[in-house]
Formats: C-alpha cells, sequence, structure tokens
C-alpha cells in the first residue's frame, strides 16, 4: 500500500476476513499492526460485511450487526441491478477531533467468506479512492478508502487538522500501510496477527530522484519536449537535491507548458473539451511538501488526469455531487461546506514525504512479502522510464530477464522478475491502467493475487 503521488492505484492483499476474526478483536488487532482507523476498517467494517451476506456468524455481536445494516447500499441511482453486496459510510477515527474517513465496500460475487480482502489506495496526496479508483479503474473482497481527511467524502470537523497532514499522520500510503502492518505481526500477539500476503504499487512515486529524471527521459524520447527543454533540464536541474536554482525553474517551466496541451497521464488520448470541463479544470492548490519535492511546486504537476473517455472525471464529480447519490452511500451526513472532487484543495500542506520509499520495500522484500509493481507504458506523470530507474536502485538479483506476456494471443506488455519482486507493464495504457485496459489489468490483478506470473505464451 504506498506513498504515491496523484492517483496512482495500489492494491494490499489479505485474506483476514472475520471469519477467521471475531469482531470484538478487530481494534486490539488495529492497535497492535496499523493504526487503528485502518485496522478497525479493513478488518471491522469490510470483513464483517463479508459474513453477513454469507448468512451471519455467531461471532457478530450485535451492535456490529447494526452498524453493518446501516452501511448496505441497497439501491444507487443508475446502477443496474448487481449480484454482489455493497456497504459504504464512515469510520471515525478521532472522536476529539471529529474526524472521519468515508469507504466503499464490495463483497465478492461468490464465496466472499474464503476470497481475499483488498484494499484499494489512491495518492495525491489528495485524492479520492472513489473518484479514481472505484469510478474509473475497476475476484476479491475490494474495499477504497479516502483519505486522508478533507479527501472526497472524509471530513474534520478540527480545520486545523488539514495543516498537520502527511505520510505518518495519514498512515495509508502503500509501503509504510504494509510494513506498520509487517512489524504489527512480528510483535504482537498472535489474536492480533493479520493475515497479509502482499502488495502491489501502480505508476507510482517511489524515489523522488529517479522518478523525476524518468518523466524527463520519458517526455524526451516520446517526442513531448524538444531537445533545447530536455539539454537545460538535464544541465541546470538536479534532482537529487531540493533546491531550485532560476535557470532549472526556467526549464521546468516549459518542460510544465507542454502538458497543458496534451494529456500528461495519457500521452495518446484525447483531451476532454467539453465546455463544463472549465468548471473542473485542474487542481487549483498545490500540496506545499509533499514529495517530489521539486516538481510538486509546479501547477503543472497537479494537473488533472483524463483517461479513454477524456471528460470521465468531469462526469464522475457530477455523479457524486447529486444528493440522490450521497445519501444513497450514506455520505456527506456533515453537509460538508465543499463539493466532492477527485483530489482536495482543501489539503494545500504536507509535513512529511520520504525522498524515497525504497527503504520500505528493501525491507518488506526481503521479509518475504509479495511485492509486484506495474505500470502503463503511455503515462507521462509517473512513466515506466521512472519506475524502471528506480527498481534499479534497489538492486535485487533478476531472475526472469525482461520478456513479454500476452493477452488474447497479443503482447499484453513486458515484465521483469527480480528476486522477491515482479514488475508488470501494461502496453498502452496510461496512468490509470484499469481505466484504459480492464481486460489486461484484470490478468494483472488476478496473477497477483493468485501468485503466479503473467501469461507467458499466446497459447494457454
Amino acid at each position: 500500500m504506498q506513498r504515491q503521488q496523484q492517483r496512482s492505484p495500489a492494491v494490499g492483499s489479505s485474506s483476514a476476513t472475520a471469519h477467521h476474526t471475531p469482531h470484538t478483536t478487530m481494534a486490539g488487532a488495529a492497535a497492535a499492526a496499523v493504526s487503528s482507523f485502518l485496522a478497525l476498517v479493513l478488518l471491522s467494517l469490510c470483513a464483517s460485511a463479508a459474513v453477513a451476506a454469507a448468512g451471519g456468524s455467531p461471532q457478530l455481536d450485535v451492535e456490529a450487526a447494526r452498524q453493518q445494516a446501516a452501511d448496505r447500499v441497497t439501491r444507487l441511482p443508475g446502477q443496474p441491478a448487481v449480484r454482489f453486496a455493497q456497504y459504504a459510510g464512515y469510520v471515525t477515527v478521532n472522536e476529539t477531533h471529529g474526524r472521519a474517513l468515508f469507504y466503499w465496500f464490495f463483497e465478492a460475487t461468490a464465496g466472499a467468506d474464503k476470497k481475499p480482502l483488498v484494499l484499494w489506495l489512491n495518492g495525491g496526496p489528495g485524492c479520492s479512492s472513489v473518484g479514481y479508483g472505484e469510478a474509473e479503474e475497476l475476484e476479491a473482497n475490494l474495499m477504497f478508502l479516502e483519505s486522508p481527511v478533507g479527501v472526497g467524502f472524509s471530513y474534520t470537523n478540527t480545520s486545523s487538522d488539514l495543516q498537520q497532514l502527511g505520510d505518518k499522520i495519514t498512515g495509508h500510503y502503500v509501503p509504510q500501510l504494509s510494513e506498520k502492518i509487517f512489524d504489527g505481526n512480528k510483535q504482537g500477539p498472535k489474536e492480533n496477527y493479520i493475515n497479509f500476503k502482499g502488495f502491489m504499487i501502480g505508476n507510482a512515486l517511489m524515489d523522488d530522484e529517479t522518478d523525476q529524471t524518468g518523466m524527463i527521459e520519458y517526455a524526451w524520447d516520446h517526442a513531448v519536449i524538444s531537445d533545447r527543454v530536455y539539454a537545460d533540464v538535464k544541465k541546470y536541474c538536479n534532482f537529487s537535491m531540493e533546491n531550485v536554482t532560476d535557470a532549472c525553474d526556467s526549464a521546468l517551466t516549459e518542460y510544465f507548458a507542454v502538458y497543458r496541451l496534451i494529456d500528461m497521464y495519457s500521452l495518446y488520448t484525447p483531451v476532454c473539451t467539453e465546455v463544463s470541463s472549465a468548471a473542473f479544470g485542474q487542481r487549483l492548490v498545490a500540496v506545499h511538501g509533499a514529495a517530489p519535492k521539486i516538481f510538486s511546486k509546479y501547477h503543472g504537476w497537479y494537473m488533472r488526469p483524463a483517461g479513454y473517455d477524456p471528460c470521465t472525471s468531469e462526469h464522475a464529480e457530477v455523479y457524486f455531487n447529486r444528493a440522490d447519490v450521497q445519501e444513497a452511500l450514506h455520505a456527506n451526513v456533515t453537509k460538508i461546506g465543499y463539493n466532492w472532487t477527485h483530489c482536495s484543495d482543501a489539503i494545500g500542506k504536507w509535513r512529511d514525504a520520504p525522498f524515497s520509499t525504497l527503504p520500505i520495500i528493501r525491507k518488506l522484500v526481503a521479509g518475504g512479502i509479495r511485492v509486484w509493481v506495474f505500470s502503463g507504458d503511455t503515462d507521462g506523470r509517473i512513466p515506466v522510464t521512472s519506475t524502471r530507474l528506480t527498481l534499479n536502485k534497489l538492486g535485487l538479483k533478476t531472475v526472469q530477464e525482461w520478456t513479454p506476456w500476452y493477452d488474447h494471443q497479443q503482447v499484453g506488455g513486458w515484465t521483469i522478475l527480480y528476486e522477491g519482486l515482479t514488475f508488470v507493464t501494461i502496453r498502452g495504457a496510461g496512468h490509470e491502467v484499469p481505466l484504459h485496459a480492464p481486460r489486461q489489468a484484470l490478468s494483472l490483478f488476478s496473477h497477483f493475487l493468485a501468485d503466479k506470473k503473467m501469461p507467458p505464451t499466446a497459447f494457454p
């Protein structure tokens, strides 16, 4: 589960469903393994919902059953009849401050109590897992969490909380959360053990230096920027440092200007030209202090993404601001004083963002946690170039060299197996891989859950 910048999809897999763990021990598991709100969401709310549809369990107390029934989504405007149960609502994470996180949980269509639980988190910082992961990107019980407070429908009654946000207080970015669970499992009592299997990181920022370097290399190699702009950035910018010289600033301004013309997140798809799109436009507020330290200072870094339908984000924003939709999802119960947006302009400061998450990834790989990294190869935001440079920096031994994987007798992308880590590219996909390549994304997701290599031949 990981420190992603801007909506990078990420998943973590756990088979700790409620039929294995009594509801009364959920909060205890939280304290030992993760920050309390995450384990409460991950285990109490989501997993107990899976049991309910399977006929209930004597282990569920009356209050849990009541809360579960109250969060059941019975009818969602515009959604056709579905064969799965879904739940949505709030988890209070700090009663004193009035902080609450919004979740949306989808039960597997069959055998939910025996299927793994997947937590989907988008980054930003400050972008919605519901708006991107649920509404635009998606064999398991699946939950989307809007975090931190101030994102989407998640809120706080203490406005000063929004000035104290960072990786530590948020506690949800993928490597950091995985490390919390990993450490908690080793140090905590056995009854609080979380059956954590692994995590995926998709088109995500993992290391400031290599990610920023890779963005420039990718833009030049894909004919986005000129030789002169490329040469100027290479000459004047040092991405291993945070400070920006005037010459570097000028070069980067020219670099980001190009992405006002094309979609940075999907180089070869059209941009939204609907008149109403101006009402949504770009993110207005930069998150000061967020990683990467240099690029996050530029407005172009926060440009809104588009997908195969370049106006998908605009449609989703209209939908989630409908009163009947919010009522059906048990959302916005406190009547938040601003509209739901994909990326929150309420979050303007980020107190801590490590220069790199690679030390955590090395630790988890060494600890035997399943780690997969994937990358849509037409994304200019966190391009495959950046990810390859980052993974090379890990210095892991190569087990299986770069090789194609197949989907319907066509090359779906490429994969390389390192010792303890699998990297997969998805051919022709932008930043939101499931939006651009849903069938290939399902294959990726299924093989990750099954802990199997991507299909190595065109014929099974």
